[in-house]
């Protein structure tokens, strides 16, 4: 149950090609946005499509895996936790940030690959 403290599930289509990072000792950073879509009926009984999107950091493998199996328009499950940080922009300003640091991801439906490309669990960084 501890785990669940700070649990995000999400499943929804890539906003972008993830942007790739690669710091000194190889390690990697992915960067990418999700948007998930949910069908919302108004008092009016009017149906609308709610899209919210959601930013995605990924490290290591994951970040790997990332940068060789998913594409702008992939479908994925991700599940990891959420996470705010503050920095500073070129312009000297102070800004924050929400994200979700991906743990986990299944690709569900690949975009922009190879017909040999397999499709399936993308395990766990283990980090």
């Amino acid at each position: 149950m501890k785990n669940l403290l700070n649990s995000v599930r999400l499943v929804g289509n890539v906003g972008y090609d993830p942007e790739i990072r690669e710091f000194e000792g190889g390690k990697k950073l992915a960067r990418l946005t999700l948007a998930t879509n949910e069908r919302v009926t108004l008092l009016s009984g009017d149906v609308i499509n709610n899209t919210q999107w959601h930013r995605l950091v990924a490290w290591g493998a994951v970040a790997d895996r990332f940068e060789k199996m998913v594409k702008k328009g992939s479908k994925l499950m991700i599940e990891g936790r959420l996470q705010h940080r503050t920095y500073v922009d070129a312009d000297g300003q102070k800004k924050e940030a929400s994200e979700v640091v991906v743990k986990n991801v299944l690709l569900i439906e690949a975009k922009g690959k190879s017909a040999d490309m397999e499709v399936g669990e993308l395990q766990p960084a283990g980090e």
